[in-house]
């Protein structure tokens, strides 16, 4: 495929503000959908978390179903956004829609909401390379995306429960967000391009032959692996927060300040490593973003009795190394089809960004059934006061599992063949 020509910034601009309509949706889901089921469903809990574990195992499944289809369909990916758009909408306030203690009805809202995302917003991310053409060019919108997505993220947290409170209901809530993301990416459909492939660059390889150049593409290896651990670290930071500031420093009221607070960092540090990007390479941005995630804990271990402002300034550096991470992964992928392309003569575009999204939520998976497993093996009770073991298993699985994890990232992306200013 001929590089696109260079995109307006206003394009981009609207381009990037589509995952403030994407995450609307997901933080809804990932921060309050399992409190609605448990508090306003009245589930029980181990059967919500089951729903919501199902349901996040189907997420992944759906990702790759998604590209798939978009891959063999012969339709231009904005053509799949602006009629997923609306049934979209619908299902994300159906979703909160449901019965007291219905929870095959609740269930099955989940699973139509998680397929009809997948099936717009794989097509969305691959459109990241018709969009542009160059490494720079892909690292500005990989920017802008995360900060409306962080824009989004703190917006949910902050606006959703007094939505519930004052409209009096969670599916009242969900239908003003859904207001707001409907339009947006309706107009992303109607007016950002779309440098469709020609002839030759666009034959859809079926499914077998695709995995099979997938996996022969070292670049798309390489990044799946670096992407990969660099999310479950983050996962295992992120998720270990509450439980470190309860139990391990007995300030349990300082863990959501703390989150809320590492949302602020993400959103301040993306433009920062969007010009790194832009400057170094995405490659080079990611070695000092894994040199920062391995430098950080290592000073945390050397205090003696950090407090809570040593956690939270221990929390706010790995969440701008986690930034650097997103950033560089969302711009190397479209520059590893680029690579595979250029080498096979084959392009495998939309099934190369559902199999990422399903191998990132296969880590997330792992990290949090490893906290889990973890935990329990150490003792741990929820709500009471804490052994020697479950102690040292929330301090360490907080530290040391990143850190291992980031080495693994740190050797995969040594191993990328992308670099700034190479052509693939």
């Amino acid at each position: 495929m001929s590089d696109p020509p260079p995109p307006a910034r206003s394009a981009m601009l609207l381009f990037g503000a589509g995952d403030f309509a994407f995450n609307l949706y997901w933080q809804a889901v990932n921060l309050y959908l399992l409190f609605f089921y448990i508090d306003t469903l009245r589930l029980a809990p181990a059967l919500a978390g089951t729903l919501f574990l199902i349901g996040a195992v189907w997420d992944g499944v759906a990702d790759f179903i998604a590209g798939v289809v978009a891959e063999r369909m012969r339709r231009p990916y904005r053509w799949l956004i602006g009629w997923g758009a609306l049934p979209l909408g619908l299902s994300f306030v159906a979703m909160f829609t449901v019965p007291v203690g219905a929870w095959g009805v609740a269930l099955a809202g989940q699973i139509a909401f998680r397929t009809l995302y997948a099936f717009t917003n794989i097509p969305y991310s691959a459109w990241t390379t018709r969009l542009a053409g160059t490494s720079a060019e892909r690292a500005l919108i990989a920017g802008l995306r995360m900060i409306f997505g962080a824009i989004a993220a703190t917006l949910v947290a902050g606006i959703l429960p007094i939505l519930v409170a004052r409209l009096g209901s969670y599916a009242a809530a969900s239908a003003l967000l859904a207001a707001l993301a409907v339009p947006l990416l309706l107009a992303i459909a109607w007016r950002v391009p779309e440098h469709r492939p020609r002839t030759g660059a666009a034959l859809r390889p079926r499914i077998a032959p695709a995995l099979g150049l997938l996996a022969r593409n070292r670049a798309f290896v390489a990044l799946n692996l670096a992407a990969a651990a660099g999310a479950a670290a983050a996962a295992l930071t992120t998720q270990s927060v509450l439980y470190y500031f309860r139990y391990v420093l007995a300030d349990a009221p300082a863990g959501p300040r703390a989150l809320a607070a590492m949302a602020f960092a993400s959103l301040v540090a993306t433009p920062l490593w969007t010009i790194t990007a832009r400057r170094a390479g995405a490659r080079g941005a990611w070695l000092i973003a894994c040199g920062l995630a391995l430098a950080v804990p290592a000073g945390f271990v050397l205090l003696p009795a950090p407090g809570v402002a040593a956690a939270t300034l221990f929390l706010l550096g790995m969440q701008v190394a986690f930034a650097g991470f997103g950033l560089a992964a969302w711009t190397l992928l479209p520059d590893s089809v680029d690579w595979g392309a250029a080498r096979s003569g084959v392009r495998v575009e939309a099934i190369a960004f559902g199999t990422f999204a399903l191998a990132q939520k296969a880590a997330l998976a792992a990290a949090g059934f490893a906290i889990g497993a973890i935990y329990q093996a150490n003792g741990f009770v929820a709500g009471a006061p804490q052994g020697a073991a479950s102690l040292a298993a929330i301090r360490w699985l907080m530290l040391a599992g990143p850190a291992l994890l980031l080495l693994a990232a740190l050797a995969a992306v040594l191993a990328l063949p992308l670099r700034k200013g190479t052509s693939v």
